[in-house]
């Protein structure tokens, strides 16, 4: 069976700025949960696409020629996202754009009539493609972001989107539910070749396409891991980003912003008390990178416990460095 190639989403100026785009974000979110929008303006912006919006029912984003349907996937911050690498993850939705044919038809007519749905999507959105950049080859891609929930890392990676040919897989009901449960019965389809599940396909509140998808290795060159809190940039030194509003501020309390300095200024503030929920209004400005050492930075972290971000550790720490002695 054709497998989907792994392509290039970034050229390296590209990729620089998704990195501090990505990085802004985070810091004016303040621990709010990271949506569908806010990769979309980092992704259009890096690329110099204009932004038409995310969406549920178009492509995400269409241009010359290039469409990209992003798909987001959360993951639990208790070990390195890079531990993903090389494994294979469900996606909660494909696209909801399906119908499950009546009938009592066997899990193999099914998994037909539904791939073949899909198939079809597919080829409408290339042809879209094709009619608003007349003479050049519809590039159709998905574009998938596994994201930290603590916000501190983010992995993306591209791939071309093909119809899937039914003759590639195997199909079978599977019954869920019981008890407390309301029952259900989805369709669970199978490559042939290898025996994994490529799709589950829900038949109840609301039929859709779930995909398991394969992450790239970390050798791939085309796998791109964004690091925008508590980053090791060498051994013993961390990047944090803040707005350059806490910047400004920081730098007008304590001087120049060098490790050694800063190291000094969280030492003292650290054995000082203060009121951890006063926060001014923050800067809505790009992020600028600081740089600590990494006893430095556990030491922020830890007088900080409450904090949601590296900016939120940096607010904090303005409040208790603005107290009066």
């Amino acid at each position: 069976m054709r497998r989907p190639k792994i392509l290039a989403a970034f050229s390296p100026e590209e990729r620089n700025k998704a990195h501090l785009l990505l990085a802004t974000r985070v810091a004016v979110m303040m621990g709010r949960k990271f949506e569908e929008g806010d990769w979309s303006y980092v992704y259009c912006r890096a690329k110099g696409i204009p932004e038409q919006g995310w969406s549920n029912l178009s492509i995400d984003v269409m241009h010359h020629g290039l469409g990209v349907e992003h798909k987001m996937l959360g993951q639990p911050s208790d070990k390195p996202l890079s531990s993903v690498c090389g494994t294979r993850l469900m996606h909660p939705a494909l696209t909801r754009s399906i119908r499950i044919p009546s009938g009592r038809l066997s899990a193999s007519a099914v998994m037909r009539d539904i791939l073949g749905q899909y198939a079809r999507l597919v080829g409408e959105r290339k042809k879209k493609l094709q009619e608003d950049a007349p003479g050049t080859r519809p590039d159709l891609r998905t574009g998938w972001l596994v994201w930290e929930k603590g916000l501190q890392e983010f992995l993306y990676f591209e791939e071309e989107t093909l119809e899937p040919d039914p003759a590639d897989y195997t199909a079978e009901w599977k019954e869920s539910g019981g008890g407390n449960r309301k029952a259900s019965k989805n369709l669970w389809v199978y490559e042939k070749e290898t025996g994994h599940k490529r799709y589950s396909i829900t038949t109840s509140a609301g039929p859709k396409i779930q995909p398991y998808f394969d992450v790239p290795p970390p050798t791939e060159p085309n796998l791109y891991l964004f690091r925008v809190q508590g980053e090791e940039i060498s051994p013993g030194r961390i990047r944090l980003w803040v707005t350059e509003g806490t910047a400004r501020e920081l730098k007008n309390l304590v001087g120049d912003l060098t490790a050694d300095n800063l190291s000094i200024v969280i030492e003292n503030a650290a054995s000082e008390p203060s009121d951890e929920n006063a926060m001014s209004e923050q800067a809505r400005e790009q992020a600028t990178p600081i740089e600590v050492t990494t006893e430095t930075y556990g030491l922020l972290t830890a007088t900080f416990p409450k904090a949601v971000s590296d900016e939120h550790m940096f607010r904090m720490l303005l409040t208790r460095l603005r107290a009066p002695s």
